[in-house]
């Protein structure tokens, strides 16, 4: 259906996926809070996202696949950083406990915010598709 099909609805899947990686990446650092040698991971996607809407350009919007594309289509994907300079306790393992706490309360948060906003949009999409019913 082409009312699914928004823009504001697509980044906002794209953000729910990377906040979902995220939340693995996060609990596989918690899971190696103890073990020697292991070197925590972050995602970044916020910033890869807010690069690509600074650049992106207009892109007109095709009805038929045999119209001539209007601008560029991109899509962002989170990405998997390692830290591999930072040193936290004795057996060379950087993971601290309380930050990794920290981010996994931040993330939920922002699942809960994107989701609640999904609700309320598609909400106001079955308002719209009832007359106001």
């Amino acid at each position: 259906m082409i009312l699914w099909n928004k823009p504001s609805l697509q980044m906002m899947e794209r953000t729910i996926d990377a906040a979902t990686f995220r939340q693995k990446v996060i609990s596989n650092n918690v899971a190696n809070v103890d073990t020697p040698y292991f070197k925590r991971s972050d995602v970044v996607f916020e910033d890869l996202l807010q690069q690509e809407l600074q650049t992106q350009t207009i892109e007109g919007y095709r009805t038929d696949p045999r119209h001539i594309p209007i601008g560029r289509k991109t899509t962002v994907s989170p990405e998997v950083m390692r830290d591999e300079k930072s040193l936290m306790n004795n057996n060379f393992n950087n993971v601290d406990i309380d930050y990794e706490m920290t981010l996994l309360a931040k993330n939920q948060l922002r699942y809960n915010v994107l989701m609640t906003q999904v609700n309320h949009d598609l909400k106001m999409f079955r308002t719209a598709i009832n007359g106001g019913r």
